[in-house]
């Protein structure tokens, strides 16, 4: 099978000035040299950090290798910078925003950027993400997904959502904490999978839930909500959730129809996880996503390939999804 036209929706970039700012700190989230080697003292655990984090050259040339034309680059939301104090944060969340329009401009849209937001100030945030739309033209921001476990958890980002929908922006609800809120426990035990899988994914499909039970979807029609990762277990407790309501609420059809109103990324899954994503939201509302530099396989030949998928849905995965998105009058 030859390789598709790709565009990667879900990758992270830590530059932009994030590296000076991240050796000054001594606290989680912090960078530090163990044995000469920089290594990243991250909220859940400590990580190698090189080039491929910072460096747009290695970026554009791991994106010739892997056949990706375009990669969406976001603030590194996974470290918990958005959430720290304004004081602490802000300047540098502005510097990287204006780098990334920077980036996107020099490299013709090749590397796109989705802004950061000083959460812990909502007015602020919001006045940073109309910047971001109007004047720095980057798609949208990345926002941590423990806003949207509850309805009333949402609320606090109010004006955040508002200025959103005023400019049509794309959010994408990433796992990360609220401001003035600790991380999750990492779990005592083969925590790569229990938390870094399991529990992502379950809290993932809160996400889900929080959007499509709630008047969001509604009151703020113009947002582009992308969730990641196939959108947790959403594609294999779907047809549970729909059995629940029959039986328990006859009156009140779990409403499957809205999930057509979200957009999805592939980030980290695989071929199988497509396929039933796919079943359940259709093609044309899922994105490619790598997330990249945390995952570095190659998404043609590790998932595209292997999928028992049609060539149009392929294509659309692939690329036509997020072209549909991205080329849409009220994103540009």
């Amino acid at each position: 099978m030859q390789r598709l036209p790709m565009i990667d929706m879900h990758a992270h970039f830590y530059g932009g000035g994030l590296v000076e700012q991240l050796r000054q700190r001594t606290e989680r989230p912090c960078l530090r040299s163990v044995n000469g080697a920089a290594q990243m003292l991250a909220m859940n655990g400590a990580f190698p950090f090189e080039e491929a984090h910072w460096n747009p050259e290695t970026i554009l040339a791991q994106m010739d290798e892997s056949g990706v034309s375009r990669r969406m680059l976001t603030f590194p939301g996974a470290l918990c910078l958005d959430a720290l104090p304004v004081a602490e944060i802000a300047g540098a969340i502005t510097a990287f925003n204006s780098f990334m329009s920077d980036l996107q401009a020099r490299t013709n849209g090749r590397l796109m950027g989705l802004a950061g937001l000083p959460l812990a100030d909502p007015e602020l945030a919001a006045r940073e993400l109309l910047r971001a739309r109007r004047e720095l033209g980057l798609a949208g921001a990345i926002l941590p997904s423990d806003y949207f476990d509850t309805i009333s958890d949402a609320q606090a980002l109010r004006p955040v959502l508002e200025a959103a929908d005023n400019t049509g922006a794309l959010l994408m609800l990433h796992p990360g904490p609220m401001a003035g809120q600790a991380p999750a426990p990492v779990a005592a035990e083969f925590p790569q999978y229990r938390t870094s899988a399991v529990a992502l994914q379950a809290q993932t499909s809160q996400v889900v839930l929080t959007l499509l039970l709630s008047d969001m979807l509604d009151v703020f029609p113009r947002i582009r909500f992308q969730i990641i990762n196939l959108g947790g277990t959403v594609p294999f407790i779907l047809e549970r959730m729909q059995s629940i309501a029959r039986h328990r609420t006859p009156q009140t059809p779990f409403p499957t129809e809205r999930l057509r109103r979200l957009w999805f990324d592939t980030a980290s899954m695989g071929p199988r996880a497509l396929e039933a994503a796919v079943a359940v939201y259709g093609a044309d509302r899922i994105m490619l996503g790598t997330d990249w530099p945390i995952f570095r396989d190659f998404p043609h030949e590790t998932t595209l390939a292997h999928a028992r998928l049609s060539p149009d849905d392929l294509a659309r995965i692939s690329h036509a999804t997020a072209l549909a998105l991205l080329d849409d009058p009220g994103l540009s």
